[in-house]
C-alpha cells in the first residue's frame, strides 16, 4: 500500500513539473523575454506586454477552437500566428517567427528564396512597442494556436524593421587644416 502511495505522489509530482514548464514558457513575462532577446541582436529598444491587445488576441483566436485554422484577423494591429501540435509553447511560437531571420535580406529589404520571414520582421520591428499574446488549445487535440498582436503595427511597405549598423554610411569628419 505505501508502494504505491509513493508511485501515486511521485507520478503527481512529475505530471505538476511538467505542466509548470510548459505554463512557464506561457507567461507574458515569456512571450515579452523571447521578443526583446531577438530584438537586442538588432539594437531595437525592448516591447513591452499590453492586456489590451492579449485580450484582442484571445478573443480572436476563440473564433477557430473548433476548426483549428489560423486565419489572419486583418485587425488593426499588426499580427504574427502560429500552429502547433500537440501544445505548441508561446516561447516556441516566438522562436519560430525569429528563425525566419535567416531569410530576410536588410540589404533589399525583402524575404529571400521564396521564403517567408514577415513574421521575423515584426517581432524586430523597431515602432512596434507593445506586445499581446494568446495561446490556445483547439477542440478534438488538433494543436494549439498563438496569435500575438503588436501596436503599432510593423511591415509598413518601404519601411526597414531596424537600423542596421553594417550598412549605416560612416560618419566622416572634416580635415584638420
Amino acid at each position: 500500500m505505501a508502494r504505491n502511495s509513493t508511485i501515486i505522489s511521485l507520478s503527481l509530482l512529475v505530471v505538476l513539473a511538467i505542466t509548470h514548464i510548459s505554463d512557464a514558457q506561457d507567461s507574458p513575462q515569456d512571450f515579452v523575454n523571447a521578443h526583446n532577446a531577438a530584438r537586442r541582436q538588432v539594437r531595437v529598444g525592448n516591447i513591452h506586454w499590453d492586456q489590451k491587445l492579449a485580450n484582442y488576441a484571445r478573443n480572436y483566436l476563440s473564433k477557430y477552437k473548433n476548426s483549428c485554422q489560423m486565419v489572419h484577423s486583418g485587425g488593426p494591429y499588426g499580427e504574427n500566428l502560429a500552429w502547433g501540435k500537440p501544445d505548441l509553447t508561446g516561447t516556441a511560437a516566438v522562436k519560430m517567427w525569429v528563425d525566419e531571420k535567416r531569410y530576410y535580406d536588410y540589404k533589399s529589404n525583402s524575404c529571400i528564396g521564396g521564403k517567408e520571414c514577415r513574421h521575423y520582421t515584426q517581432v524586430v520591428w523597431r515602432n512596434s512597442v507593445r506586445v499581446g499574446c494568446a495561446k490556445m488549445k483547439c477542440n478534438n487535440n488538433r494543436g494549439t494556436l498563438i496569435s500575438c498582436n503588436y501596436e503599432p503595427r510593423g511591415n509598413i511597405i518601404g519601411q526597414r524593421p531596424y537600423d542596421n549598423p553594417l550598412f549605416e554610411v560612416p560618419l566622416s569628419f572634416p580635415e584638420s587644416a
